[in-house]
């Protein structure tokens, strides 16, 4: 691993459940990739999702990783303290004419493109061409748009690439492989895509170790580091951890969940030898 002892990494867990082995692998091999060139680890609580966020979990999270041994720079960064950093990356890229406010439902997008859409949270559908605005509309002031969404123009056609560091080259076409994307949510909030981005520029972030299924964030999130004149991490999408059953393990997963092997007795030396010899 040819990285630079100035190395800055990141764990990026969000208390909406309980940890699961997956979750717990891919902070393993962050924290290997920043112990072995001596580098920085910070944790990041993503505690934006009003809905699903609960304190007992942010509890939970922080015993479950120190049990298993994890370590971090203080003090711990919170999403939910951040909201005026957010606040101004949105500023900024109105002021560049990057996105435009978005009044369409979700149901709206799945009509329009006509097929069913499967993908996780961040997967979202392809945003209908025309549903955009023209090219040359003014934008409404921020503060007259509070009740809609905000979405940022991709430039289609656009093919962009970007080296992993786990599974090597990836490529995909704007427009075509992923749309227009929320930035700002009309409850007062940033997109995962964008709190995520300014996280990771304003903290210095030089590798971001996260699972496969957020390859495709990856490319919205390199055109917002752009947008927004900030230098790209390196990135590293750990191959998912699955089930007896092939699909990949979510917080459903209760019977894998850290809290619940470690009530069953398993150690954290046993966890951490299965992450060894498991794919990476």
């Amino acid at each position: 691993m040819a990285l630079s002892k100035t190395y800055r990494g990141r764990l990026a867990p969000s208390p909406t459940g309980h940890l699961h082995l997956g979750h717990a692998r891919t902070f393993w091999l962050a924290a290997e990739r920043a112990r072995a060139v001596g580098g920085t680890l910070l944790l990041r609580n993503d505690d934006l999702d009003a809905i699903r966020f609960r304190l007992d979990f942010v509890a939970a999270m922080l015993e479950e990783l120190r049990w298993l041994g994890f370590t971090w720079e203080e003090p711990i960064i919170a999403q939910s303290q951040r909201l005026p950093l957010y606040r101004a990356a949105l500023a900024r890229l109105h002021a560049a004419g990057a996105i435009f406010p978005c009044t369409r439902t979700r149901r709206d997008v799945l009509d329009a493109i006509g097929a069913p859409h499967e993908g996780g949270d961040n997967d979202e559908p392809i945003y209908p061409p025309q549903f955009r605005p023209a090219l040359d509309a003014p934008l409404p002031p921020l503060t007259d748009t509070l009740a809609v969404n905000w979405r940022f123009r991709v430039p289609d056609g656009e093919t962009l690439t970007f080296q992993d560091q786990a599974l090597g080259p990836q490529t995909a076409t704007a427009g075509r492989d992923f749309g227009d994307f929320l930035v700002w949510r009309k409850d007062g909030v940033p997109s995962y895509q964008l709190a995520c981005t300014v996280d990771d520029a304003d903290l210095r972030i030089t590798e971001v170790v996260r699972g496969a299924d957020l390859v495709k964030s990856t490319f919205r999130q390199l055109l917002l580091f752009r947008a927004l004149g900030a230098p790209a991490p390196e990135f590293y999408h750990a191959p998912l951890m699955l089930d007896d059953a092939g699909v990949r393990l979510a917080k459903r997963h209760d019977a894998l969940s850290l809290r619940a092997l470690r009530e069953q007795g398993v150690t954290p030396a046993q966890i951490i030898e299965t992450f060894r010899h498991a794919p990476a």
